[in-house]
């Protein structure tokens, strides 16, 4: 019996007969974050960022999206820290962890590009005046963020420009006897980003200790700034751009 490949392969994920996503791109509609930049403690920032990727300033960025239009994923939050770093003369954000409410968005993620992408409760919301994001690991909170509603408006180009940095991320896969396969950096962008409104404010953020979301590792020192801005985007696929095996 010859069997069909093609047929077999054609979902590129399983089950075969409920593929838990369908194939990029994404496209994002009304996409809205939270982001926070913070000043944390260097040494424990050089110890999360992987080389080759640099580090300036000890600067942190907590964000959180409320996402309720993505195409084939549907609606979900997302929240996490990425961290300033440059690569080759470039400048972008190292993806460092993200915590997710839906399960398609996680396993595309993971499985698709290498997005650090694990289960949590995020939540991004108004309180009277008050724009509020927070972040839940099972049933403990590890992050509270709050900013001023709609305070001072923002231009779309600089928020553009926070929005589209190339994002790196190190891409891990074994083969059936647990041996490294793949280890790469990989990088992807965001594009077509059309941002409808953009606003800053004052912000505060609190990260708490837990031992499976280690949030607090880079401990908040100083809020630098913060921003809330929608968008509409869609998100590319990630390319490799170092591989670690090569370079052992």
């Amino acid at each position: 019996m010859k069997i069909d490949i093609n047929n077999i392969a054609r979902n590129l994920n399983t089950p075969l007969t409920a593929p838990a996503y369908p194939m990029p791109p994404y496209k994002f509609i009304n996409r809205e974050y939270l982001n926070i930049i913070y000043r944390t403690d260097e040494k424990a920032l050089r110890a999360a960022v992987p080389e080759p990727l640099e580090i300036g300033e000890p600067l942190v960025k907590f964000e959180v999206m409320w996402m309720p239009d993505v195409s084939g994923l549907g609606a979900y939050t997302e929240a996490g820290q990425v961290i300033p770093v440059r690569f080759n003369g470039e400048d972008g954000d190292y993806t460092h962890s993200m915590y997710v409410d839906n399960f398609p968005a996680i396993a595309s993620g993971r499985e698709l590009t290498a997005y650090p992408k694990k289960l949590g409760a995020p939540k991004l919301y108004v309180d009277s005046d008050t724009l509020v994001g927070t972040l839940d690991y099972g049933s403990l909170r590890i992050a509270n963020a709050t900013m001023g509603y709609k305070h001072v408006e923002m231009d779309k180009e600089i928020a553009k420009s926070e929005i589209c940095r190339p994002n790196f991320m190190v891409k891990i896969a074994t083969d059936y006897n647990g041996n490294l396969k793949i280890c790469d950096l990989v990088r992807t962008q965001i594009t077509n980003i059309e941002v409808k409104w953009a606003w800053t404010g004052p912000a505060r953020l609190q990260l708490f200790e837990h031992a499976l979301a280690p949030l607090a590792d880079l401990p908040v020192l100083e809020v630098v700034s913060a921003s809330h801005i929608l968008t509409d985007l869609t998100l590319n696929a990630a390319q490799p751009v170092y591989n670690y095996l090569e370079e052992q």
